[in-house]
């Protein structure tokens, strides 16, 4: 198997092609729609992955907010290159040791899908033929760009969908590795330094959405996949594999089809609606008639190959559904899965008379409003179906929550580029480069063997700082008289934990001085170290202050008595469950006294107490 990795960054800046500020609104002012047509590029050839867009025929509303103006509209020119945005991705390439170009010159990359109000997407080169050394082994970095970012779904129906600008034209630079990556472990490990490079810079955002990554993969026999758009780091492996698998049980299925000797013969396709008026239950029911049309089409030696095996959880049957999908069908019916969904064994005999079926062979059904529907989903599922007899089409397909994919357009080629002729081209002179190189930041491997070295933290926990971007961070919150290990377990399990829990869409971002006020809480003994999720959850919530989240989070009141004699009163209480139980008796008394001090006191120096509480009680004469 080969990976490939493209890692998209957005930029903490304003935007790519105009002076609007970078940030997400909810608000909305203006709405327009459009209608957007696939067009020739610099060869003059449409983009397969752009004709299949184009072809569903969809109304794109648009939703523009105080982050927008008249260039997202496209009823303005695009302005200069944004050279903040530029030097970000100079530096870049110089810490990847790649090879600038000389003069940047900005492309157009078609796109219909609606996420662009031009129909393309800007995008320029700025550098090739870097390298990135990760675990002992060193990936080419084969090109480095910068875009802008598309407008982000709010809503989709059947006939259109719903964008809202403010994250059109956001910067993106965009990382592309050379097809040298060999597992899903190693994938992650790559993508992993990529994003620790990028946010070794200071310049990039933070937060959900604003990096992703696409992966390219291939087995041997087979042809590139793109998995489109995948934003957790954690599932870059299970992607990576589950793809790998895919391709092996299709690479399977079609090593089986030609030992049964099918070929590719042209499929035929039949109106069959007559022959299902009587269906009452399932997806077919109440058609033909109000519903439309069911369509059959014959696949000629597939019987038995479209359900997959017990063993794999992929199965052709999948992939000719997503066909049927992409021209806006639910998905389809197959003969495997027959008799069911509503059909009986009387209705699979007879369509199989009616279509002169032999034992091998198998057929699909779709429903659809229109015959011309149904007849665009049989033709790409018959397509489908003659490209199982070669193995693997390459396609581009979207990441699931569960680590699977599903068919999303072809491959996008070259015919989709062509100049951008508003944007001026950028030289970019030598003097230009040597200051850059003159500021460049640590590399991340540098950056780690200086934190564990300095602050003598464990190196897994280095890895996580440094992955995260909190690095700079942590040595502030040193240099203010804080502890490194408290500090760091702060930044990397308990703000993580709270910036997880917290309602999507909140502000959770804290700055060091509260992060500092914080720390101070719990080393003055305001709140114990066991209370600081519950301060933090408070602050995170709108809190003013660092005495209003403790309160809030139950934190407050007086001066607590002596820990001993909390301890002595508690073992008192249960004295007979003591007597009964002996050393067992800890765990539910370290319950009573954690409840009594309500995390204003250390853990530690509870159990020690209760410790010295039950040696007195031991001690103690019997009565």
């Amino acid at each position: 198997m080969k990976v490939g990795l493209e890692v998209h960054q957005q930029l903490a800046m304003s935007k790519l092609f105009c002076d609007c500020p970078a940030e997400l609104s909810e608000e909305v002012g203006q709405t327009f729609s459009r209608r957007l047509r696939a067009s020739g590029g610099e060869n003059r050839a449409i983009d397969p992955a752009a004709a299949l867009q184009a072809s569903r025929e969809l109304l794109y509303r648009y939703e523009s907010g105080p982050s927008n103006c008249l260039v997202e509209m496209d009823e303005e020119p695009p302005h200069a290159l944004n050279p903040e945005a530029l030097d970000t991705a100079l530096q870049l390439a110089l810490l990847l040791e790649a090879r600038p170009v000389d003069e940047v010159e900005v492309m157009r990359k078609i796109v219909v899908d609606g996420s662009n109000t031009t129909g393309f997407q800007r995008t320029a080169l700025i550098a090739t033929d870097g390298h990135l050394d990760v675990g002992g082994r060193r990936h080419a970095i084969d090109t480095i760009c910068l875009e802008e970012d598309a407008a982000r779904k709010v809503s989709d129906s059947k006939d259109g969908i719903t964008y809202r600008l403010d994250r059109l034209g956001i910067p993106l630079v965009e990382i592309a590795t050379g097809p040298d990556i060999h597992s899903g472990l190693e994938a992650r490990e790559v993508a992993e330094e990529i994003g620790a490079l990028l946010r070794s810079t200071g310049r990039v955002r933070r937060g959900i959405g604003t990096i992703r990554e696409d992966l390219n993969v291939s087995t041997e026999g087979g042809r590139r996949i793109e998995i489109k758009g995948v934003q957790e780091l954690r599932m870059i492996g299970e992607y990576t594999d589950r793809e790998v698998a895919r391709q092996e049980a299709l690479l399977r299925l079609r090593d089986r089809l030609l030992r049964r000797g099918v070929t590719a013969r042209t499929a035929e396709i039949r109106d069959v609606g007559e022959f299902l008026a009587d269906v009452v239950s399932g997806p077919l029911a109440g058609a033909p008639g109000k519903r439309g049309v069911i369509l059959a089409l014959s696949l000629r030696g597939f019987a038995g190959m479209l359900r997959g095996s017990d063993a794999s959880e992929e199965r052709l049957g999948r992939e000719l559904a997503d066909q049927a999908r992409a021209v806006g069908l639910g998905g389809l019916l197959h003969s495997d899965e027959l008799p069911g969904h509503g059909l009986g064994t009387t209705e699979v005999v007879r369509l199989r008379e009616a279509l002169g079926l032999d034992e091998p062979d198998a057929f699909v059904l779709v429903v659809a409003p229109t015959r011309e529907r149904a007849e665009a989903a049989l033709v790409r599922v018959a397509e489908r179906a003659r490209s199982a007899l070669e193995g693997i089409p390459g396609e581009t397909r979207d990441p699931l929550p569960d680590g699977r994919t599903r068919y999303s357009r072809p491959l996008a080629g070259k015919d989709r580029m062509y100049p951008e002729t508003d944007v001026p081209p950028v030289a970019v002179p030598e003097e230009r480069l040597r200051d850059l190189s003159s500021h460049l930041p640590e590399r991340p491997a540098t950056l780690r063997h200086r934190l564990a070295s300095t602050f003598q933290l464990p190196p897994d926990l280095v890895r996580q700082l440094v992955a995260a971007g909190d690095a700079s961070t942590l040595e502030e919150l040193v240099r203010r008289g804080r502890s490194p290990g408290p500090v760091s377990r702060l930044l990397t399990q308990e703000l993580a934990a709270a910036v997880a829990a917290a309602p999507r869409g909140s502000d959770v971002e804290l700055s060091l001085d509260q992060l500092d006020a914080l720390l101070r809480g719990a080393e003055s003994g305001q709140f114990s170290k066991e209370g600081i999720p519950g301060v933090l959850a408070a602050w995170m919530a709108g809190a003013p202050t660092l005495d209003a989240a403790v309160e809030r989070a139950g934190l407050a009141g007086p001066v607590l008595e002596d820990l001993d004699s909390i301890a002595d009163r508690v073992v008192a209480a249960n004295a007979g469950m003591v007597r009964d139980r002996g050393a067992a008796a800890f765990s539910p008394l370290m319950g009573d006294m954690m409840r009594e001090v309500r995390g204003r006191r250390d853990g530690k120096d509870v159990a020690e107490a209760l410790h010295r509480a039950l040696a007195r009680f031991h001690a103690r004469p019997p009565p």
